[in-house]
């Protein structure tokens, strides 16, 4: 069997290994590559975050109103999300969950959630959130990134670029100067347009369920695009990398598809 035979097949095998490791996530429908533990995933980060809010450099708030605030707010969208996916066919997929809230005190624009639960809200961005409704907007986002397994999927990702690339490279060409040329290429290709477009993808997706998980909590979506707009006017004056060579979306079209979404989230506010 020839070596472009033998890649041939082993891609080949790739894809059906591919196609049976898919997941669906929950409100969008969107399938995604599944390669890894989402167990495993939550397991790690449960560890991570215990490592992060024990070391001593890292200060947590607790008792005061902003922090009462992280885990009130907090609580009412787990509760909203996991009610939803009780009821519609998604148990599975938060059953393992802990959910835990926290403030800490960063100077950092910035506010996170790992796999099973774990949030971090640092204090830096309450001067944007300013509102309920607008630290609901970021929780929210944070959450659905959690919710829809988007770091399984990111890891997911780096092992189809890593494997294809090799199983293409080995396909393209023989010679060692050849291949490493054809690897330094498919390094920038696989950035720009496969993990990167990805990013994006994921960033807008959390957005668009965000929306939806804080009107499932009460507060109204409409409030995310004044959020948004005030997370563009504190970045103006620095440099963004073009939209295309970014993992997030660019401002305008953030906000333009946030407003998009809107009409699909108050289907949930008030109810």
């Amino acid at each position: 069997m020839t070596l472009i035979t033998t890649s041939k097949a082993l891609l080949l095998l790739s894809v059906a290994t591919l196609l049976n490791a898919c997941s669906t996530v929950p409100l969008t429908g969107r399938s995604q590559a599944s390669l890894v533990s989402e167990t495993e995933m939550q397991q790690a980060a449960s560890l991570q975050y215990r490592e992060f809010l024990n070391d001593p450099k890292i200060k947590v708030i607790n008792n005061t109103p902003q922090s009462k605030k992280v885990k009130e707010i907090g609580a009412k969208i787990a509760a909203a999300v996991t009610k939803y996916m009780n009821n519609n066919g998604y148990a599975a997929n938060i059953a393992n969950y802990q959910w835990e809230f926290n403030l800490v005190d960063s100077k950092d624009v910035n506010a996170w959630c790992m796999p099973g639960g774990k949030v971090a809200v640092y204090t830096g961005i309450l001067p944007v959130t300013l509102t309920d409704a607008g630290l609901a907007t970021v929780m929210g986002h944070e959450i659905a990134h959690a919710i829809a397994h988007h770091s399984s999927e990111r890891y997911s990702q780096g092992m189809i670029a890593q494997g294809v690339g090799a199983l293409l490279g080995a396909a393209v060409t023989k010679s060692e100067t050849g291949t490493q040329v054809f690897q330094q290429l498919y390094g920038i290709g696989s950035q720009a347009g496969y993990l990167l477009p990805n990013s994006r993808k994921q960033e807008s997706e959390a957005d668009r369920l965000g929306l939806t998980f804080m009107a499932m909590a009460g507060y109204n979506p409409q409030n995310a695009v004044s959020f948004w707009e005030r997370m563009a006017a504190q970045k103006k004056g620095g440099q963004a990398p073009p939209e295309f060579l970014s993992t997030h979306p660019s401002d305008d079209t953030r906000i333009s598809d946030i407003q998009k979404y809107i009409p699909e989230a108050n289907k949930y506010y008030g109810k």
